[in-house]
């Protein structure tokens, strides 16, 4: 079965408490929904388009563990809470086989 990422680029920071405050929520939320951080705020590279600020990348068991774990009430509480803090291109892909 193949696995599951979420991979956030974060193009903005507008609001570093609010990013402070999703901190302190979702790792435990990914962390109780199987997710294991792979990456995360380190050294960047940028091409074509891309913005060099703070990228995370994080591995489920599979791509609908993933997809759960984003609606799951615990994460959701940790968006609430981030809000209009940051502008950030957040994508749930599927990993090959």
């Amino acid at each position: 079965m193949p696995k599951g990422y979420w991979i956030s680029a974060y193009r903005t920071i507008s609001d570093p408490e609010k990013l402070a405050a999703y901190g302190k929520l979702a790792p435990a939320a990914v962390e109780a929904a199987g997710g294991r951080v792979l990456a995360r705020g380190g050294r960047v590279v940028a091409h074509d388009d891309g913005i060099a600020e703070r990228t995370v990348l994080i591995e489920f068991d599979s791509f609908e563990q993933a997809v759960a774990a984003h609606e799951s009430p615990a994460y959701q509480e940790a968006l609430a809470a981030l809000s209009d803090g940051v502008e950030r291109d957040f994508r749930i892909i599927e990993g090959l086989d």
